[in-house]
C-alpha cells in the first residue's frame, strides 16, 4: 500500500538520467557564457523577487490587462534564467504534474470547438505557469521568500483596512449579491478594491494563513504585533464579505493549519497537551462558532441559507447553472471545450436557461470538467495529491531541521486547502488576483525540495547539509 502511494505521489522519482539524455533539457543553460558576463543577471534573485513582489502587491488594485503584462514579464524572465543558468533548475514532483496539467490544457485547446477563444485561455494559463516556475526557482532563498510574503501581506492589509472602512460607513452594492427576498437583502457586503465580496473573501484566505505563520516566524515583538494585527484585520474583513463559500473555506483552512502547527510542535509538548490539545482547541472553536451562529442573527441567516436549497436565490442560481454545465460535460467529456472564460462564454449560451446567464461553472472542479474534460479534472486532482504529499514531506524535513521558514510551507499548504474548499461552490479561483496566489502557494512548496537520499540522512547529517547549502 505504501509503495502504491509512493508511486501515485511521485515521491521517489529520480530524474537525473532522463534529464541528462533529454534533448529538450539540453537547452537549459545554453546561454550560460552570456550569463557570466551580464551585470544585470548577477542580481538574479533580487530581480525575480521584485517582479514577483510587484505582481502580488499590485494585483488587487490594477486592471487584469496590467496583471497580464506583469505575468508576461515574469514568464519571459524565467525563460531567460532557464537558458542562462545551467545548474539552477530543480525538477520536483509538483513540476512534473504542472507540466502534465499544461499538456492536457494544450490538448483541450487543440480539440476545442471554439479554438480561438480557447487559445486565449491557454495563453493566460501558460503565463501563470511561468509565474509558478519563476517562484519555485527564486523562493529557494529564505530572504526572497520572506521579502515577497511581507510585500503581499502589507498589500493585503491595505485591502482589508479599506474593506472594514466600507463596512463602517456603508457602501453601494455593485450587484444583487443578496437574495432580494431575504431579511438580509439590504445588508452591506464589502468588496474593497476587488469589486466583488466573494473574490475578496477568496483573496484573503492566503493572507490570513501567511499572517498566522508570520506571528511565529517574525522575531521582534513589534513584528509579532504587526502580524497579529494582520490576522485580526484580514479575518474581520473576510467576515464582512458575507461570503458563505469563503467562511467555509476559512474553517477548512484553519482546521488544516491547526493540525499542521500541532504536528510541528508536538514533540515539545508535555504528554497531557499531546493528547488533549487538539480536542480542546477544536472543541472550543466549535463551541464559539455555535454560540455565534445562535446569537448573531446575520451570521445565523447566512449560515442557514447554505441548506435552503432552491429557496435561496443564490443557491437556486448555481443549481440552474450546474444543470446546464452537466449538459456541456456530457457533450464534451474527454477534453472539454478548452481553457478560459472566453471559451465558456461562447459555448454556455447553447445550453443555459435563458434566465440564468453565467460567466463560469461556479465550481472549479466542474469548470475543469467543462474546460479540460475528465483528463483535465484527473490531472488537476493528481496535482493536488502530489502537492499535498510533497508539502507534508517537506514540513516533516524542515521540522527535523528546526527551520522556522518551514512554517511558510505550513501556511501555504493550509491556504491551498482553503482555496480548494472555496472552489467547490465558486470559481473566483480563476480570477487573476486569486489564481496568482494559488500558483504562488504551489511555488512556495515546490521551492522546498530535497532528494530522497537527503531525506534518509539522520538528523545530524540533515543539519549539516542545511548549513552547507
Amino acid at each position: 500500500m505504501n509503495s502504491a502511494w509512493t508511486k501515485i505521489a511521485l515521491a521517489n522519482l529520480h530524474w537525473s538520467k532522463w534529464l541528462n539524455s533529454s534533448y529538450f533539457y539540453r537547452l537549459v543553460g545554453i546561454l550560460s557564457s552570456w550569463h557570466g558576463g551580464s551585470l544585470l543577471l548577477q542580481w538574479t534573485e533580487f530581480l525575480g523577487a521584485c517582479l514577483l513582489g510587484t505582481l502580488l502587491v499590485l494585483s488587487p488594485f490594477v486592471s487584469t490587462s496590467l496583471i497580464g503584462v506583469l505575468l508576461l514579464a515574469i514568464a519571459s524572465y524565467w525563460i531567460i534564467l532557464t537558458l542562462s543558468e545551467k545548474y539552477s533548475q530543480t525538477i520536483t514532483p509538483i513540476h512534473i504534474l504542472v507540466f502534465l496539467y499544461w499538456l492536457v490544457a494544450t490538448i483541450a485547446t487543440a480539440f476545442s470547438p471554439v479554438k480561438s477563444a480557447a487559445l486565449s485561455g491557454w495563453i493566460i494559463l501558460t503565463l501563470h505557469l511561468g509565474m509558478f516556475a519563476l517562484g519555485a526557482r527564486i523562493l529557494r532563498s529564505p530572504w526572497v521568500t520572506s521579502g515577497v510574503i511581507i510585500a503581499f501581506l502589507l498589500a493585503a492589509l491595505l485591502v482589508s483596512t479599506y474593506g472594514i472602512h466600507q463596512e463602517l460607513i456603508g457602501v453601494e452594492q455593485l450587484a444583487t449579491w443578496n437574495d432580494p427576498d431575504s431579511p438580509l437583502a439590504n445588508d452591506t457586503r464589502v468588496y474593497s478594491y476587488l469589486g466583488n465580496p466573494n473574490l475578496l473573501g477568496g483573496y484573503l484566505l492566503s493572507a490570513i494563513a501567511l499572517s498566522i505563520a508570520a506571528v511565529f516566524i517574525w522575531r521582534s515583538w513589534l513584528q509579532k504585533a504587526l502580524a497579529v494585527t494582520m490576522v485580526s484585520v484580514n479575518s474581520a474583513c473576510l467576515y464582512f464579505t458575507d461570503s458563505r463559500g469563503a467562511w467555509l473555506a476559512m474553517a477548512a483552512m484553519i482546521a488544516v493549519l491547526l493540525l499542521l502547527l500541532y504536528y510541528w510542535w508536538r514533540e515539545y509538548l508535555p504528554r497531557f497537551w499531546r493528547v488533549w490539545l487538539l480536542p480542546l482547541v477544536f472543541g472550543s472553536l466549535g463551541g464559539l462558532l455555535l454560540v455565534a451562529i445562535i446569537s448573531v442573527e446575520p451570521l445565523r441567516l447566512r449560515f442557514l441559507s447554505i441548506f435552503a436549497g432552491r429557496a435561496d436565490d443564490s443557491n437556486n442560481f448555481r443549481i440552474n447553472v450546474w444543470e446546464a454545465v452537466f449538459k456541456m460535460i456530457r457533450d464534451y467529456p474527454l477534453t472539454g471545450i478548452g481553457p478560459g472564460h472566453d471559451a465558456f462564454n461562447q459555448v454556455y449560451p447553447r445550453y443555459m436557461n435563458s434566465r440564468y446567464p453565467a460567466l463560469s461553472a461556479y465550481s472549479i472542479f466542474l469548470e475543469h470538467l467543462v474546460e479540460m474534460g475528465y483528463l483535465g479534472l484527473g490531472c488537476f486532482l493528481w496535482l493536488i495529491v502530489v502537492t499535498c504529499n510533497h508539502g507534508i514531506r517537506q514540513i516533516n524535513r524542515l521540522r527535523r531541521l528546526k527551520a522556522r521558514q518551514g512554517l511558510w510551507v505550513v501556511a501555504a499548504t493550509a491556504a491551498i486547502v482553503g482555496m480548494l474548499a472555496h472552489g467547490i461552490v465558486d470559481t473566483v479561483w480563476y480570477r487573476p488576483q486569486i489564481n496568482t496566489l494559488w500558483w504562488f502557494m504551489l511555488a512556495i512548496l515546490a521551492s522546498q525540495w530535497e532528494t530522497v537520499e537527503t531525506d534518509e540522512l539522520d538528523d545530524e547529517q540533515l543539519v549539516e547539509s542545511n548549513l552547507a547549502s
